[in-house]
């Protein structure tokens, strides 16, 4: 595994720092390989400098970038350091505790002996690596409670489209006892699903593929599909409308995330002209997640 060797650390408010945070892994490019948000003092009630933002890169970061984010979320003053030469991503996200979604319980190897065991649980272990989706970030968060929510609906077919992690793709997989397509464009996380696949038991039922959006024999003839996450980026997602009207079946579902609450309107837009409708949205003050339905006309 590759190992991150500096880091960006700010303190301030709570509010700035989180969104700050939230930026520097879905707006910058390349993303941090992770944020620890933590309280700088403990006793200290919250308000201006109680609060610890640290970023982890594997290079150097385009400070330019990073100093252009920061100050659009009224955060400056960042501390550079260069790090030792451990896995600084594995380490950030120690600790970070037990995740519950609606009845999912996401959790790394490190919290195992802090699992609720309620009996509706539907426990998914995902450990700390290079694959985006642990449950931390509100849009895996956000997607793992929606889904909870439709449980009842066990769609036949489903592809866990830029699956990074693949912890949705495992969560359908536990929810439906389906079968799941998964695709990343990045063949280390398309490793990493496998693993984690493997890890929840669920191997035999999740097929990984490396491609860049439907491009793909495998995803072509599975298609069209019931059912469709995409936790990816506003843009991406806007670009494929029209392929994701090609591959989801008549009254099939579409979940969207990754996209902030300002670029909610041009995304809706964009598969509305597809021919979708919205059905249901789970409301976050900085990453909202979406469903759709496919108009049967």
């Amino acid at each position: 595994m590759n190992k991150t060797s500096f880091k960006l650390t700010w303190t301030g408010e709570k509010t700035p720092l989180e969104a700050l945070g939230d930026a520097l892994g879905e707006v910058l490019w390349p993303p941090a390989g992770a944020v620890s948000l933590s309280k700088d003092d403990a006793t200290v009630e919250d308000g201006a400098s109680a609060w610890r933002l640290d970023a982890y890169f594997e290079d150097m970061p385009d400070m330019e970038a990073v100093e252009t984010i920061a100050a659009e979320h009224q955060v400056r003053d960042a501390e550079l350091e260069e790090l030792p030469d451990i896995d600084w991503v594995a380490h950030s996200l120690e600790g970070l505790g037990v995740v519950r979604c609606g009845r999912f319980v996401l959790y790394g190897v490190h919290d195992a002996d802090k699992l609720p065991n309620e009996a509706d649980d539907i426990p998914i272990r995902i450990d700390a690596n290079q694959a985006f989706g642990t449950g931390h970030h509100p849009t895996t968060a956000g997607c793992l409670t929606l889904l909870d929510r439709f449980a009842s609906w066990a769609p036949k077919s489903i592809l866990d489209l830029g699956c990074g992690s693949a912890v949705l793709a495992i969560a359908a997989a536990k929810l439906w006892g389906r079968e799941i397509l998964a695709s990343d464009i990045d063949e280390t996380s398309v490793e990493i699903a496998a693993e984690n696949a493997a890890l929840n038991e669920v191997g035999d039922r999740l097929k990984m593929v490396t491609a860049a959006g439907f491009d793909h024999d495998d995803i072509k003839a599975a298609a069209p599909f019931d059912f469709i996450f995409a936790n990816i980026l506003a843009g991406p997602l806007a670009e494929l409308a029209p392929d994701m009207a090609d591959h989801v079946a008549k009254n099939g579902r579409i979940m969207l995330a990754g996209l902030m609450t300002e670029q909610e309107e041009s995304v809706v837009s964009a598969y509305e002209a597809a021919g979708f409708r919205m059905i249901n949205r789970l409301d976050q003050a900085t990453w909202p997640v979406l469903l759709f339905v496919k108009n049967a006309d």
